[in-house]
């Protein structure tokens, strides 16, 4: 946020506004459901890993297991291929290493 904030800070704050302000905040599904949605996004997408690490780390912080956050990754293998879902694996270690389950 802090480098987009020097090139450009209106984007900075669209980018804080509209997905957290006015979507994350609609009723119709909880920050749980959101960050299972988000994950499966972001691992289709394939080249998003930045963004997938910070979803996979919401995701932990909202409740989903790191169980179930392999089977989203794994299930994207299906829509997205395999590359996808092993790029999202990948990430989702990084994450689990930095976050260990008690």
């Amino acid at each position: 946020m802090e480098s987009l904030k020097e090139i450009s800070p209106d984007f900075a704050r669209y980018l804080i506004e509209f997905p957290f302000g006015d979507i994350y905040a609609r009723p119709g599904l909880d920050l749980r459901q959101r960050e299972i949605a988000t994950i499966a996004a972001l691992t289709a997408l394939g080249n998003a890993r930045p963004q997938l690490e910070v979803h996979i780390a919401a995701g932990l912080n909202v409740g989903l297991s790191q169980q179930e956050i392999i089977e989203i990754v794994m299930q994207m293998a299906v829509y997205a291929g395999f590359p996808a879902a092993i790029n999202g694996l990948n990430a989702a270690k990084t994450v689990f290493d930095r976050h260990p389950t008690s």
